[in-house]
């Protein structure tokens, strides 16, 4: 007997929002299949309003707003019974923040929970995370956001150290990241690391999924360090309009790009990484499966 549940998460970043429906399959004596049924992007730029002038602008509010009401109506099409939204960097940060909140929610009916990095880097765990974490390794998880990202170290399967920085794609387009934050997290890494041999990255978010999908590489193989640092080069010697015509990134992923790999190439030199795993996870994936574990 199969029973398929229909769930959906709703992730509203600092470079983009998405909407993910997941089918549910359930059968006796096994364990849930989770499979995606549909993924949205729309690249709404919070974190531009958030971290330049402190507050969600009108017109971006708008294109919340008619976003939201077009997820409603696609979770309506996808018969969704449950959902979870959750914001992270860029609301938490814009001083507007909680208003915008109560607008989507009169406007277009979502309910939108601001979470902090802690609470983001949980969820992400809840993800398919576990299923790449092999008990005998050790592993820095790294999860570049616009605004944020997230740091956690496992060892023998469980997370020993879990920390967020403010530094994030769009804030380094911005020049907001000082050299202190980089001291910061060269500082967490080498401390959290320095008594642990033969560490591997795992990276999360849509900057290195890009990179690995130019790699053409199969999903159980690594990108080696000499690997991203070839792309990193690479990148910063074509010209904004070039990453689009050649290398077919999005308008709002060609120029982002290159700031997230620096965040991940420097993760690998200061933590002695050699290969990053690119497992296709994310905090959508981890809504989902921390809704149906009753986590959230």
């Amino acid at each position: 007997m199969i029973t398929i549940k229909k769930y959906a998460a709703i992730d509203i970043g600092s470079n983009a929002m998405r909407l993910l429906v997941t089918n549910i399959v359930e059968q006796d004596n096994c364990v849930p299949q989770f499979n995606k049924s549909s993924l949205v992007r729309v690249p709404i730029r919070l974190g531009q309003d958030a971290f330049t002038v402190g507050e969600i602008t009108d017109e971006n509010i708008e294109r919340m707003v008619d976003a939201m009401k077009a997820f409603k109506l696609l979770m309506k099409v996808h018969k969704v019974e449950k959902y979870q939204a959750c914001a992270t960097s860029a609301l938490r940060e814009a001083y507007n923040g909680k208003e915008v909140v109560e607008i989507i929610k009169n406007r277009a009916d979502i309910d939108i929970d601001i979470i902090d990095g802690k609470k983001e880097a949980a969820i992400i765990a809840s993800s398919d995370l576990t299923r790449f974490i092999n008990s005998e390794k050790t592993f820095l998880y790294v999860d570049v956001g616009g605004g944020s990202t997230e740091f956690s170290l496992f060892v023998e399967g469980k997370i020993i150290a879990s920390k967020s920085f403010k530094i994030g794609t769009v804030r380094l387009l911005n020049n907001m990241v000082s050299d202190i934050v980089w001291e910061e997290i060269e500082k967490w890494i080498k401390i959290n690391t320095e008594s642990l041999d033969n560490i591997t990255l795992i990276g999360s978010g849509g900057n290195i999924n890009k990179l690995f999908k130019l790699s053409e590489k199969h999903q159980d193989k690594p990108l080696s360090y000499m690997y991203i640092q070839a792309q990193y080069q690479k990148l910063n010697n074509m010209t904004y309009e070039q990453r689009i015509a050649d290398l077919g990134l999005n308008p709002d992923r060609a120029d982002v790009i290159i700031p997230a790999t620096r965040i991940y190439l420097n993760a690998m030199k200061w933590s002695g990484a050699r290969n990053i795993y690119v497992p296709k996870i994310g905090l959508s994936d981890g809504i989902v499966k921390a809704m149906y574990y009753g986590k959230i």
